[in-house]
C-alpha cells in the first residue's frame, strides 16, 4: 500500500512534468498544482488501463503510461483554462 502511493506521487510528478513540456508555450501553474494534476492523471490512467486490461504487461507497460501521459496533458490544459478564466 505504502509503495503504491509513493510510485503514483514519483510517476504522477513526472507524467505531470511532461505533460507541461509538451504543451506548447508558457502556462502559469504551480509546481505544486503540476503534481496533483500528475497524480490525479496516474491513478485515472491505471483504473482506465485496469479496465481495458492493459496495466499488467510484461516489461514496461507503455499503453499504460502513454494512457496516463494523455490525460494529464489535458489535465493541465483543463487547470490553465480554468485558472485563465478565473484571473478575468
Amino acid at each position: 500500500m505504502i509503495g503504491s502511493i509513493v510510485s503514483a506521487i514519483v510517476i504522477g510528478a513526472i507524467i505531470g512534468a511532461l505533460a507541461r513540456l509538451i504543451i506548447p508555450g508558457r502556462q502559469n501553474l504551480s509546481i505544486g498544482l503540476t503534481l496533483i494534476v500528475g497524480i490525479v492523471a496516474a491513478l485515472i490512467g491505471t483504473l482506465i488501463a485496469a479496465l481495458l486490461g492493459i496495466a499488467n504487461t510484461r516489461g514496461i507497460d507503455w499503453w499504460e503510461h502513454i494512457l496516463q501521459l494523455a490525460l494529464a496533458v489535458v489535465g493541465v490544459l483543463l487547470v490553465v483554462q480554468m485558472r485563465a478564466g478565473k484571473a478575468r
